[in-house]
């Protein structure tokens, strides 16, 4: 890859790394529901401009509907049900639980994707995976009943993410540039959380460790997070882009060792290890070779941009 790539690659496995580490900051003493109507707020007042004078929302004039439908299934329902799991478990465990994302695109496929096909290395993926969730479930969780509540809403939520990853590749919404369905959906996430927001509201002005915790949220791990990772398929292309979801957990959990004091232990250290092994089987088992050599398909990466054909990212 170029230095440029590399450089956005970094950015990218940091940005989407670090939001379970912000929510849990702020959740400690937000409603879930107002920092997810913040984060998206924010995000909204940041993209809606850009998409404006990009022209990216008017492809979508006539599947606004199917984008605002799609809202609630990739940003609404997993950013409420992560924000409302950390306030049982972990940062670094919700991470990692949010990994388990491509096993379950691949377990879902079976039934909303009748062209996959789960066998061989696929299946060896997706059963080295579970048992990583398992190993989490079972020996990092326990029998506490909270954060067996907390992980079952985060697994909820990777989920959702599963979910929409399936129905983007869909011609109706594949079509789309990126950039507008990303804006419409963060549009579409502040709208319907108002009334759930101003019922949640604190009755005093947060400190300011939660605050800047809601500006990061929204400015950089959604906002930025967005324009960024348009310019690293541009820079890279798709394939290659999706490999951060392998380094956003350590990311993560790193994080949360360091500066929350999170435990670091055997059961976490050996479902992070199955988690990931199996992500990586069950999407193929190789990195893309374009991490090997840079190809000469700059003008064709721009295009696929342009035509939407690349997924719409799995917000983290």
């Amino acid at each position: 890859m170029t230095r440029k790539g590399w450089l956005l690659f970094i950015a990218m496995s940091v940005i989407w790394g670090i939001p379970y580490l912000f929510i849990k900051i702020a959740v400690q003493e937000l409603d879930p529901a107002v920092v997810v109507f913040a984060r998206v707020g924010i995000a909204t007042l940041v993209l809606l401009p850009i998409a404006i004078q990009q022209g990216a929302l008017r492809k979508l004039r006539e599947r606004w509907f199917i984008v605002a439908a799609l809202a609630c299934v990739q940003i609404v329902a997993p950013f409420l049900l992560i924000s409302y799991g950390e306030q049982h478990i972990a940062s670094s465990l919700t991470s990692l639980l949010i990994a388990s994302d491509p096993l379950l695109v691949v377990l879902f496929a079976l039934r909303l994707d009748p062209g996959e096909r789960v066998n061989g290395l696929r299946l060896l993926g997706l059963l080295v995976g579970m048992g990583g969730v398992i190993t989490l479930l079972g020996l990092d969780v326990g029998g506490d009943s909270q954060r067996l509540l907390g992980a079952a809403l985060v697994l909820l939520a990777a989920a959702c993410y599963a979910i929409s990853a399936l129905l983007v590749k869909r011609p109706t919404i594949a079509a789309l540039p990126s950039l507008g369905v990303a804006t419409v959906e963060c549009l579409t996430a502040t709208i319907l959380l108002i009334p759930l927001a101003a019922i949640r509201l604190p009755t005093r002005l947060p400190n300011l460790e939660v605050l800047a915790s809601l500006l990061v949220l929204g400015l950089i791990c959604t906002a930025l997070a967005y324009v960024l990772y348009f310019v690293l398929i541009m820079e890279v292309g798709a394939s290659r882009a999706t490999v951060i979801t392998y380094v956003n957990p350590a990311v993560s959990v790193l994080l949360g060792v360091i500066l929350l004091g999170e435990p670091l232990n055997l059961p976490i250290i050996l479902g992070f290890l199955l988690i990931i092994l199996g992500s990586w089987f069950s999407t193929g088992g190789a990195l893309p070779a374009p991490l090997r050599r840079r190809p000469a398909r700059e003008q064709e990466i721009a295009h696929d941009l342009e035509a939407g054909k690349q997924d719409v990212p799995v917000e983290k």
